[in-house]
């Protein structure tokens, strides 16, 4: 097995508010794994299926759909779920009460593909304040951040700065997903 390090990587880098797009791409380590034509299918779909056609319209409901924002992208957490069952995956939210220690990082990654990550940002001095979507992915027995922010993925030293960063995660109000290759019971 060749080691591969973060520069052979697949990284998309932010664009308007796509985090999720970036996120589960990288997750995939794969470019269009999933499109903004595909994310945008999937949100139309829960929007049908929460019949929310039934509120009232008015002109902002052309942008401001109800699981993602048409112009910026900004999916909710409906839209994350629903793409990675597409693929054959299960999304188990991670219960804050409890640290990133009880998270079996050491899981064979034909059990535990990635963990993607929800946080809070401050963007524009402050003045903009957002979710943001992070994936977190081990390849070949390394760690990575892949988020969308950064330049290029960053190699964690560890599995405790792992677990430090989604326990810093969960103190600072973020929420961590761990995306299973298999179904769960």
């Amino acid at each position: 097995m060749t080691t591969q390090n973060s520069s052979q990587l697949y990284h998309e880098r932010q664009s308007l508010q796509f985090c999720l797009l970036h996120a589960l791409n990288s997750l995939f380590q794969q470019k269009d794994a999933f499109t903004r034509a595909s994310l945008n299918a999937i949100s139309e779909k829960l929007a049908l299926d929460d019949n929310s056609n039934s509120e009232t319209w008015t002109p902002l409901s052309v942008l401001f759909k109800p699981h993602h924002n048409v112009l910026t992208g900004n999916y909710d957490i409906n839209v994350l779920i629903a793409a990675l069952e597409e693929k054959g995956k299960s999304v188990i939210w991670h219960d804050r009460r409890n640290g990133a220690s009880s998270i079996d990082l050491d899981a064979s990654q034909d059990v535990l593909m990635g963990i993607v990550v929800n946080v809070y940002v401050r963007r524009f001095a402050g003045i903009w304040k957002s979710r943001h979507w992070i994936a977190l992915r081990k390849v070949d027995g390394v760690w990575y951040n892949l988020d969308s922010d950064l330049h290029a993925p960053q190699p964690f030293q560890d599995m405790q700065k792992v677990r430090e960063f989604l326990d810093c995660t969960i103190s600072n109000g973020g929420e961590v997903f761990l995306v299973m290759n298999q179904k769960q019971s």
